[in-house]
């Protein structure tokens, strides 16, 4: 990723931005250690494992841990726009108050004594020890706001030193172990909690498009499955306790799954040109494994990318790394691009197993029209399978069109090119409706 160019940045509203989290980092950690300092022995717990013992203690790693002061500071003099710098700030300060929150309600204490030091780093260590306490542990806001800058940073950094931005970033990750600051568990919590403000605050920020399903009943029953497997795994997390809790991270990808059927659409998984948000690849990993294996498993009966008609093909996403493809059109909400650098590319994001709304259908359409009209050569439709959003996008096309003259004439087209698609009569007269609704291309 390269850094734009630096005219136009906000730098008064970076410096008011300052203002505001500088203090208010310090007045609320400040506040929540003081907390902690008071309570009885008897209610500031511990996460400590036995095995953390031999951690070692490097003097040295203060200098990494420290250098985060700096580059927070400068983090906001970095965004090249006033959405930018608001999102991410937006995103410190969230880290910031969530964390401290879980300070006054869940107070832990690091549960080894770090012996004396002197030096250079022995003082650092006095200093920092001046303001910071043994306490304010799970989750690591160290590590919360270590993702938060790295995705800043990660954008503006020329592609040349990003080894640098990685090595040091990782160094101040590893520093809150090797400083005695933090336990292990303090640290995937602090991920956690940053990889979820992060996708809370996306950048950049989607459009707000309202989005209904054409198929309400259906996608309250696609999204009432998701709420019920996400309803089980964190009772199972409960119940199990301890590692167990890791089943939290499956259940929350099933809720997102169960808000972007119910209400967000699409917009939840949040892919962008193409790729997915980095907060919505890690918060959805377990679904994106799940779908991965399940797709791998049918793709194995099914056949690949077939001709229709005029040299555009229809196909699973497997399809779309083949450089035959001179363009894709890539309807897979939950796949980050397949095809290559070369091929001519336009991601238009749908659910699967759902119609699309009519302004969502249109704008697929209309990019399949515009893609086959400016290229030359075979184009490839595809979903994750190449069942039903291809399809639907592919029908739409040869009827908005004027290859078809209606959506049964264009399945009729469809099904001697291709024999395995998933779409109900039901599917198919909702579809018709649409298309007699929208404008011709």
């Amino acid at each position: 990723m390269s850094a734009p160019a630096a005219a136009g940045r906000p730098w008064r509203l970076a410096c008011l931005w300052l203002l505001l989290l500088g203090p208010s980092f310090f007045l609320l950690y400040g506040a929540a250690n003081q907390y902690a300092a008071g309570l009885p022995p008897e209610r500031v717990g511990n996460v400590a494992m036995a095995w953390e013992r031999a951690i070692p203690l490097w003097p040295w790693t203060i200098v990494p841990y420290w250098s985060i002061d700096l580059l927070y500071g400068v983090s906001l003099f970095l965004c090249a726009s006033r959405a930018e710098l608001n999102a991410h700030a937006k995103r410190l300060l969230a880290v910031t108050l969530l964390s401290c929150l879980c300070f006054l309600l869940f107070p832990l204490r690091f549960g080894f004594e770090r012996p004396p030091l002197d030096g250079v780093f022995g003082r650092m260590f006095d200093l920092l020890m001046g303001f910071d306490k043994p306490f304010n542990q799970a989750p690591s806001l160290h590590i919360g706001l270590l993702l938060v800058l790295w995705l800043r940073y990660w954008q503006h950094t020329p592609p040349r030193w990003l080894w640098l931005l990685h090595g040091w970033f990782a160094l101040i990750g590893v520093s809150v172990l090797t400083t005695w600051q933090h336990h292990f568990w303090d640290v995937p919590s602090g991920f956690a909690l940053a990889v979820l403000v992060c996708y809370l605050w996306p950048m950049p920020a989607p459009a707000a498009e309202p989005w209904r399903s054409p198929e309400p009943g259906r996608s309250r029953r696609l999204g009432a499955r998701y709420a019920m497997g996400a309803a089980l795994l964190l009772a199972l997390a409960a119940a199990l306790g301890g590692w167990g809790w890791l089943l939290a991270w499956p259940a929350l990808a099933l809720g997102v799954l169960t808000l972007a059927y119910w209400r967000l659409g699409p917009a939840a998984l949040q892919k962008h040109a193409g790729r997915r948000r980095f907060a919505a690849r890690v918060l959805l990993w377990p679904y994106s494994l799940a779908a991965r294996l399940t797709h791998g498993y049918f793709l194995r009966r099914l056949p690949g990318a077939e001709e229709v008609i005029d040299e555009v093909w229809l196909g699973p996403v497997s399809a779309a790394r083949d450089a035959r493809f001179v363009a894709v059109l890539d309807l897979a909400a939950e796949y980050d691009r397949q095809a290559p650098q070369a091929a001519a590319y336009h991601s238009q994001p749908l659910l699967d197993l759902l119609l699309p709304p009519p302004a969502q259908l249109r704008q697929a359409a209309l990019a399949l029209h515009r893609l086959r009209t400016s290229h030359r050569g075979p184009l490839l439709v595809h979903c994750a399978l190449g069942l039903t959003r291809s399809a639907v996008v592919l029908l739409a096309w040869l009827v908005l069109s004027g290859r078809a003259d209606s959506v049964e004439q264009a399945r009729a087209l469809l099904r001697q090119r291709r024999q395995r698609v998933e779409l109900s009569d039901e599917q198919c007269a909702e579809l018709a409706r649409q298309c007699a609704r929208l404008e011709p291309l």
